[in-house]
């Protein structure tokens, strides 16, 4: 999974987050991603990032990570480490990462309220 992409949708989160944790994960994120880095054991966590792209401007990378940067915020959760990178810092906070799987896609999705706008297939944002 070298630099993948996730779909974004507006809205509320489905559950209470925690105070002190910028990102929240439900269940079907955490079995997904212990499946994805059970395959990875040099890695130490899933990294969380935001570059430009797509026609609203923002899409949210997902990596593998051996080395937390020193400006990486670090979310712990049922065993499961994330990095979220200090640029994606402002744009993740108080996001639901869910992983959700149909007959035709699977896919990781972040449920984030301060979202403005997003594009037609949802994986880029404006803030």
């Amino acid at each position: 999974m070298s630099a993948a992409t996730a779909r974004v949708v507006k809205g509320a989160t489905t559950r209470l987050r925690s105070l002190r944790s910028p990102l929240t994960l439900t269940p079907n994120a955490i079995g997904r991603i212990k499946i994805l880095m059970e395959k990875q054991p040099e890695c130490k966590a899933l990294k969380i990032g935001v570059k430009q792209k797509g026609c609203s401007g923002l899409t949210y990378t997902l990596d593998y990570a051996k080395e937390k940067a020193k400006l990486d915020e670090e979310v712990v959760q049922d065993g499961i480490r994330i990095w979220i990178d200090n640029k994606a810092q402002l744009s993740i906070l108080g996001s639901e990462m869910d992983f959700i799987s149909d007959k035709l896609s699977s896919e990781f999705v972040f449920r984030n309220p301060n979202i403005k706008g997003t594009c037609g297939c949802g994986e880029s944002f404006s803030i």
